[in-house]
């Protein structure tokens, strides 16, 4: 008598409280992530599965924040790749597809052909790592251009005030590579060819998830994105550079 009790008793316990069903959206480990970067690294090979996986977990952390106010598209920059391949991915969350790649510039106080510095720092010219809300689009002085918010607290939370944008540039194309052995740099910002920014800026403008990606410094451990409710709280995000 006692064991059936016993039995009942685990099966109420292992019984969900409601009918809802929990989804990647709600609770997105990294077991539950790998099927979408394994289907994206197969689509392309040339994408960091590293990089990937933690650009889709602070996709759906902001999402469930409610902060991601264009949902199902991710915008990752892997800066682990030197400046002569195309290392900007438009990413399709929902159907794993890549919508667009490009060829994208760092600043010129990261580095020549490969960017190895990043800052928080105005006047730096260095580009800054981490999570980013795309917002509203204007004409200035570099033409046609689109503001990024940092998400990241002590890491790239002074992009508005540093003027950090997409825009094009003449110094982001083959022709440059092929003359100087690299992309030309900005000054911080994450700028595209003349052909491509135009296109990417409409696709990703007003309030999608943008991932700037570099594989040291630990950023994965001291991102508030990346870990909600800790990070943002600790004094840990102080300026890393």
């Amino acid at each position: 008598m006692k064991r059936g009790i016993l039995v009942f008793l685990l099966l109420f316990m292992a019984m969900p409280l409601t009918s809802r069903s929990v989804t990647i959206t709600d609770f997105p480990q990294k077991s539950q992530l790998t099927p979408v970067t394994q289907l994206l690294t197969a689509l392309n090979n040339d994408i960091n599965p590293k990089a990937l996986e933690l650009a889709v977990q602070g996709y759906y952390n902001l999402k469930r924040q409610g902060l991601i106010r264009r949902e199902g598209i991710v915008t990752l920059i892997d800066f682990d790749k030197p400046s002569v391949s195309e290392r900007l991915y438009i990413i399709d969350v929902n159907n794993g597809k890549i919508l667009q790649s490009a060829l994208v510039a760092h600043g010129k106080g990261s580095g020549e052909n490969v960017a190895t510095r990043f800052s928080n720092k105005p006047g730096s010219n260095k580009s800054s790592v981490g999570f980013y809300l795309t917002e509203n689009t204007y004409n200035g002085k570099n033409g046609y251009s689109l503001v990024l918010k940092g998400l990241d607290r002590g890491i790239n939370d002074k992009a508005e005030s540093r003027s950090i944008v997409i825009h094009g540039a003449g110094y982001v194309s083959q022709d440059y590579i092929n003359r100087h052995g690299r992309l030309g740099r900005s000054q911080g910002c994450p700028a595209l060819s003349m052909e491509s920014y135009q296109q990417v800026i409409d696709l990703i403008k007003e309030g999608t998830c943008l991932f700037i990606y570099h594989n040291g410094r630990d950023y994965a451990s001291r991102s508030g994105v990346l870990n909600p409710g800790t990070a943002f709280r600790s004094g840990r995000l102080d300026n890393p550079a």
